[in-house]
């Protein structure tokens, strides 16, 4: 998500239930992290009351999903992990068109983010 600074962004954690398409936890960071993943991942898990051996989580071959801390937090739910193959974009696709959707949708802003806080009241309506 682009800040007024020209090539700083924010980084959009997000995560879908791709059956019903609700969108289960979303956070505003201004890193990407496997910890800021992993604890949304174990937030998510507590709201949506999702058990052990559940679900399975899919997502792109992005550090802070592939990385040690998630992966460890992941196993320790009892929560399967999937990777799309590397180049393969409709590996991801409820995803990548969701972020489509998002992006070329008449409530994306037209300017860049000002700051986290209000990037996170604007997101809010995810």
């Amino acid at each position: 998500m682009p800040t007024l600074v020209l090539g700083i962004y924010y980084y959009l954690y997000l995560f879908m239930d791709i059956f019903s398409r609700k969108i289960v936890g979303h956070e505003v960071h201004e890193t990407e992290s496997m910890e800021k993943s992993s604890d949304l991942i174990e937030n998510i898990c507590i709201v949506e009351n999702i058990q052990r051996n559940q679900i399975i989580t899919h997502a792109d071959n992005g550090s802070p999903m592939k990385g040690c801390t998630m992966l460890v937090t992941l196993q320790r739910l009892g929560i399967v992990p999937s990777f799309s193959r590397p180049g393969v974009s409709n590996d991801n696709a409820y995803s990548e068109s969701l972020f489509k959707t998002m992006k070329y949708g008449h409530t994306y802003p037209s300017k860049p983010f000002q700051s986290l806080e209000k990037t996170r009241l604007r997101s809010k309506g995810l």
